[in-house]
């Protein structure tokens, strides 16, 4: 039989204690390989490249260049998906994190399950947020005009809804498919759904976008 690929991470934190129980969390599930760590940003940026790994953990606030600055390096190299793990839940951080392409924003007190379960879906280029911050960021982006659709998040959404992937999205619109995630991911809290599909077809319902 073949064995079930596992899911290669990097954790990145300033905190080594913080990094060892996430490592010792993670590395308990049979389907995942912690394969580095590291310290601050740029540490971050360099061993992903070195190590190729399926997601990065990050950490959101470390001296030198911050999980911020090392995210948006990261994604914009083409490199791993980014999950942003920290303590810090304001509304500018988790904005920060999000225009910076990370795939998803837990905080350090999320229970292992629910840790290792978000890893996976991060890996398979899945959003996942932590409960409380998806209520943040529903809160902030649905005040005011905000909860409108811009254009470019409109353009996205038909194409989504015409049927083409991420990837496919970013050819025709002449960006990367790491700010078609960032773009689809606002449209899920303006939207108040989980993923593409429930987007379509609310976007639909409203008359948002034209029903096919």
């Amino acid at each position: 039989m073949t064995a079930t690929p596992r899911v290669r991470i990097l954790v990145v934190d300033d905190h080594p204690v913080v990094r060892t129980g996430l490592i010792a969390m993670l590395a308990a599930e049979p389907d995942i390989e912690v394969v580095g760590e590291g310290g601050s940003g740029s540490e971050a940026i360099r061993l992903a490249g070195q190590l190729a790994p399926d997601v990065v953990l990050m950490d959101l606030r470390m001296p030198g260049m911050d999980g911020v600055a090392a995210t948006k390096a990261i994604v914009a190299g083409g490199g791993p998906r980014v999950v942003v793990v920290t303590t810090y839940d304001t509304d500018s951080d988790i904005l920060r994190a999000v225009e910076a392409g990370a795939t998803g924003y837990l905080l350090k007190d999320t229970p292992r399950q629910q840790m290792a379960d978000a890893v996976r879906a991060a890996a398979r280029g899945e959003t996942v947020l932590a409960p409380p911050v998806a209520a943040r960021l529903m809160t902030r982006m649905r005040a005011g005009p905000a909860d409108l659709l811009t254009a470019r998040e409109l353009e996205v959404l038909e194409l989504v809804g015409a049927g083409l992937t991420n990837a496919e999205v970013g050819r025709r619109l002449y960006i990367s498919e790491a700010t078609v995630k960032t773009h689809l991911l606002r449209v899920f809290v303006k939207l108040g759904v989980d993923d593409r599909t429930a987007a379509v077809t609310t976007a639909m319902a409203r008359g948002i976008i034209p029903a096919p």
